[in-house]
């Protein structure tokens, strides 16, 4: 009896340690693999409907109302913040667009007005428009009340376009753009980018770190692709001396145009223009093109250039947006591809 009992034992002993050893094995694993997860994977690809905090957050209390100067009439209007933005949204993107793109747009607009209002609490409000932080033009951002946009745009539109506006910009309530932790200033956008967006450093003054060039593939529903406008060379040359006149230009021929540099997002940066130069971001203003993402063509006395894309280039490509959201892309995923390395909180 003792014999067998041993026996068995003996036999069953070391399926019993690999056992042992499995159980032991898988309990490390199911510790360590999330903890390996958690540090590969990054925040804005884990969950797409949490917001990630990345740095200690010293959130902003938005403030119930704001004072907007009307352009127009020199008076300014002082209005619930919330019905502010759904105005702005009303006026800067298409109430065709996605969903998702309404809501990235919102937030975009909330946090470059909270940013402008905190600002002028510190520094005052600009020269442009002294008596509010924000003014109803392109100075700022575009903005109409909702009695402005009926008698514009109708009943009709007021029932599907500004509801499906007022639900995109309720969705995204007091949501706001961070990065490190503290509040977007320059929550900047334009309509399409011709196929990827630009440095800010490259447009305007300085570097920003989330106004970076990235690239914007789905514009193919998108305005001003590939559009032409040519001038003789004297035409040319008038329009860029009057624009400049300070800058010596010697005499500009068909022979002395040439495109000498561009930008990270493919915008001219510099341009030969006879003896002097130019920035891409300067002709563009001087001749009225939508972009200075152009070619130019030269046959003659014929300049032709050819652009793509509307808008300084910085920032949010609206378009683009609606392309990523009809891609099925979140307001989230949106905002995080054009404003790099920025949390929503």
């Amino acid at each position: 009896m003792f014999v067998r009992k041993y026996l068995k034992r003996k036999i069953y002993m070391p399926y019993i340690k690999v056992f042992l050893i499995s159980i032991v094995c898988m309990s490390i694993l199911l510790i360590f693999i999330p903890m390996v997860i958690t540090h590969i994977v990054p925040d804005n690809m884990r969950d797409d409907d949490k917001d990630n905090a990345s740095y200690p957050y010293d959130k902003v209390d938005l403030p119930k109302t704001i004072s907007v100067y009307r352009t127009e009439s020199g008076s300014v209007d002082k209005l619930p913040f919330e019905e502010y933005i759904k105005g702005v949204v009303s006026c800067e993107m298409p109430s065709t667009f996605h969903s998702e793109a309404l809501k990235a747009q919102a937030v975009a607009a909330r946090t470059y007005s909270a940013a402008k209002v905190i600002n002028s609490e510190t520094y005052g409000n600009p020269s442009a428009h002294p008596s509010a932080p924000l003014c109803d033009s392109t100075h700022c951002q575009v903005f109409k009340t909702e009695k402005e946009l009926r008698n514009i745009k109708g009943s009709e539109w007021m029932k599907d376009g500004y509801e499906k506006i007022c639900d995109a910009v309720d969705d995204t309530k007091g949501k706001l753009l961070y990065y490190k932790g503290e509040l977007v200033q320059q929550a900047l956008f334009h309509s399409s980018s011709g196929g990827a967006t630009e440095n800010c450093e490259d447009v305007f003054t300085a570097a920003v770190p989330y106004l970076v060039s990235v690239e914007s593939p789905y514009e193919d529903e998108a305005t001003h692709q590939d559009e032409e406008t040519s001038f003789t060379v004297s035409e040319f040359a008038s329009l860029v001396r009057s624009a400049y006149p300070s800058t010596d230009f010697g005499n500009i021929s068909s022979d002395n145009i040439k495109i000498i540099s561009r930008s990270s997002g493919n915008r001219v940066d510099k341009i030969k223009v006879g003896s002097g130069a130019l920035t891409g971001r300067q002709i563009r203003e001087a001749l009225g093109l939508s972009s200075a993402n152009f070619t130019i063509d030269i046959s003659g006395d014929t300049i032709t250039f050819t652009s793509n894309g509307s808008g300084h280039g910085v920032g949010m490509s609206q378009y683009g947006a609606d392309g990523m959201a009809k891609k099925g892309y979140s307001y989230k995923k949106i905002l995080s591809h054009y404003y790099s390395g920025t949390e929503i909180y």
